[in-house]
């Protein structure tokens, strides 16, 4: 099922942005050196991600379960991915306010 959010007067499919900053990533270094293996991880303030960075990081998180013994690492992958991007998230919005007792502001 497909997921939409409406802006204004466009709607927007959720996971495109995702995918659209994928696809810039991966114009910006076309011409990285052969040597070099290049994944674009672009990732969604709410969630979302692009589809190879889904399967890379599940595949990271099963990989890391065959030599671990917790066997949940794919689920705990994915939710310090989450609590990372909402900790960052919330860092930026404090830094909107300007506080009176700074006395360089």
């Amino acid at each position: 099922m497909l997921e939409f959010v409406r802006y204004t007067n466009f709607v927007i499919i959720r996971g495109e942005v995702a995918k659209q900053a994928a696809v810039r990533k991966c114009d910006k270094y076309a011409d990285i050196s052969s040597t070099y293996t290049f994944l674009p991880i672009a990732l969604e303030t709410l969630g979302p991600m692009n589809d190879l960075a889904y399967r890379f990081l599940e595949e990271l998180g099963r990989r890391t379960s065959d030599v671990s013994v917790t066997a949940e690492k794919v689920p705990f992958l994915f939710q310090r991915l989450s609590a990372t991007i909402q900790r960052f998230n919330a860092a930026l919005f404090r830094e909107t306010f300007a506080w009176h007792d700074d006395p360089d502001h």
